[in-house]
């Protein structure tokens, strides 16, 4: 993967990204995503933000290799720290951490959102705490997809603030439009989740240590919203 060729996860984030967006890629890594939107006309501005000195240096590389540097600044900064006022920021993408890192960053980074951005999420797991976080900040899901990449299911969650919404727990946990839209990756991978916790579940009561009640009544509970959803 490089800016040319981006693999399929980040070409899906792309998608999502408004055309003409001023976007701020938070933990940008070699700022792939934002020098590709660039170079095809599809975003007017980008600030890439790194919180390491080793992606931010590749970071700044990539922006001076592509001679975008007008248009990108690189940023090395904590979270939503990397985003100043005069930025003008319309757009924002974390991708390719936890759900819960991501949640984290959006919380600690509150300051920094001004409230008319769309959000471009990609977590890697822990979908179901970034969705609490967005419900109980007022955000909306405008789209939610799910794709098979190398043996891994990724999900990309997009969202703005239109003020209160409320979600299930089991909309929490599945993804309200992943309900709504059943596609065969989004029935494939509670499949094997399913799986997985039968097993786990097997397992606890294998375990020569007592598994605290409340985890086991947690999986218990995840078992049976699977199997209802998959029917």
């Amino acid at each position: 993967m490089n800016e040319h060729t981006l693999s399929m996860r980040l070409e899906r984030v792309a998608a999502n990204v408004p055309v003409g967006a001023r976007l701020a890629d938070i933990g940008s890594d070699h700022a792939y995503l934002p020098v590709a939107l660039l170079r095809r006309g599809l975003i007017s501005a980008a600030v890439a933000g790194e919180v390491a000195a080793t992606p931010f240096f590749a970071a700044q590389r990539t922006v001076r290799d592509n001679g975008l540097e007008p248009h990108i600044t690189v940023r090395l900064a904590d979270g939503l720290a990397a985003i100043e006022p005069g930025d003008g920021i319309t757009a924002i993408s974390l991708c390719g951490m936890g759900g819960e890192t991501i949640r984290d960053i959006l919380d600690a980074g509150k300051a920094h959102l001004n409230g008319s951005e769309r959000l471009v999420l990609q977590p890697n797991g822990g979908e179901q705490p970034l969705r609490q976080w967005l419900m109980e900040n007022g955000y909306t899901l405008l789209t939610e997809e799910l794709l098979h990449e190398n043996r891994f299911y990724y999900e990309i969650i997009v969202a703005e603030r239109a003020g209160p919404v409320a979600y299930s727990a089991e909309q929490l946990y599945f993804g309200p439009l992943q309900m709504q839209a059943r596609t065969a990756a989004f029935l494939a991978k509670w499949q094997r989740l399913l799986r997985q916790k039968q097993n786990t579940l097997a397992g606890f009561e294998q375990a020569r240590q007592k598994v605290p009640q409340g985890k086991v009544d947690e999986i218990t509970q995840q078992i049976r919203w699977i199997t209802a959803l998959l029917g």
